[in-house]
């Protein structure tokens, strides 16, 4: 049986959506009455884990899941040995730095060495900062760091924009991009070697459906395209 990992929130409706296109119907998890964690599909032959967007790479790296959906952003900052198979095309963002609009600051490069930038994703920051060149201290929060330019904890932000609503809304502006995230298609890369084709029909299904483009079967060591 295959086991798939499957990530609580944004991505979930266009998930399943996708996965019942290639065959599999894990629909009971869009019930707002389930509390199921993990669910079968009606033809049986697979089960999908419902889990937190940051634990899906986790589940796949340690095999308890053969594939997962997950966004490009969570490959980037935990960066764990899974293969990149497909990208789904949904999910659409962007990391970016962001700074008070009043700051002056039209670029990354501009602001000042030493200052603090506060994120979720501190892998991302940390890396996107050293390969300026510009050191900075990196603070890691959990919730909205929006507030952190506006209390003045940090200088600037990094972190995930759709729409931009909430940058505005808070008196922020993006300044610039570190890469564009969408949805992926992740696998257990031993459990794709030894695949007998059953996985591998379900990937081939799965990158049929839409607009996605199949990525290099290989281990994510996740570079923005």
């Amino acid at each position: 049986m295959i086991t798939v990992a499957l990530a609580k929130g944004a991505l979930l409706k266009h998930s399943v959506r996708r996965f019942a296109a290639a065959g599999l119907d894990f629909s009971s998890l869009l019930d707002p009455d389930n509390r199921q964690l993990m669910v079968a599909s009606s033809c049986g032959r697979a089960r999908a884990l419902l889990v937190r967007n940051g634990d899906v790479p986790v589940y796949v790296a340690y095999g308890q899941a053969q594939l997962g959906v997950v966004g490009y952003d969570v490959l980037r900052e935990h960066q764990l040995p899974v293969a990149q198979l497909v990208d789904l095309g949904f999910g659409g963002c962007r990391m970016a730095v962001a700074v008070k609009a009043a700051s002056g600051y039209s670029r990354a490069a501009d602001l000042p060495a030493h200052c603090r930038i506060a994120s979720k994703f501190t892998r991302c920051a940390e890396d996107f900062f050293a390969a300026l060149d510009l050191p900075v201290e990196v603070i890691h929060l959990t919730g909205s760091v929006e507030l952190g330019p506006i209390t003045g904890i940090s200088e600037a932000i990094v972190d995930l924009v759709a729409t931009g609503r909430t940058l505005q809304d808070n008196g922020l502006v993006a300044i610039e991009d570190l890469f564009h995230s969408t949805a992926r298609l992740i696998g257990h890369p031993l459990a794709l070697r030894l695949d007998g084709g059953e996985i591998q029909t379900l990937i081939d299904r799965i990158a049929s459906v839409g607009l996605a483009a199949t990525l290099p079967l290989q281990p994510v060591l996740a570079q923005a395209s």
